[in-house]
């Protein structure tokens, strides 16, 4: 017979095994999503564009994101005519990326201000 403790810690050890597995299984999809993934940009970029979207993503994942997610896309609906060159890459980041504002400090002397 076992006491309620033993039953209390078999309980928590199912729990934390089942947990541990959904974990494992999570993981494993987002490796397998990954590798995909991977595999169609191989397929779409030319070399030269997928170096260029490599710097892209260790500077800026959010943009390389976006761009592989649009790529992806214009792929699986077939919009996209043969291989992404490193120009075509070029010209959906400038399109993507939002404009940036420039500051300009202007500095006054006191005869400015009177």
């Amino acid at each position: 017979m076992t006491s309620p403790e033993e039953a209390e810690l078999e309980e928590i050890r199912r729990r934390k095994m089942a947990e541990l597995q959904q974990r494992a299984a999570a993981e494993e999809a987002r490796r397998r999503e990954e590798a995909e993934r991977a595999a169609l940009m191989r397929a779409i970029l030319t070399p030269e564009a997928r170096q260029r979207l490599a710097n892209v993503k260790v500077a800026r994942p959010d943009l390389a994101e976006a761009v592989e997610r649009q790529l992806i896309h214009l792929a699986q609906s077939g919009r996209l005519r043969g291989q992404v060159t490193d120009e075509m890459l070029r010209e959906l980041l400038e399109r993507l990326t939002p404009k940036r504002r420039e500051t300009k400090i202007v500095r006054l002397s006191k005869d400015d201000l009177l």
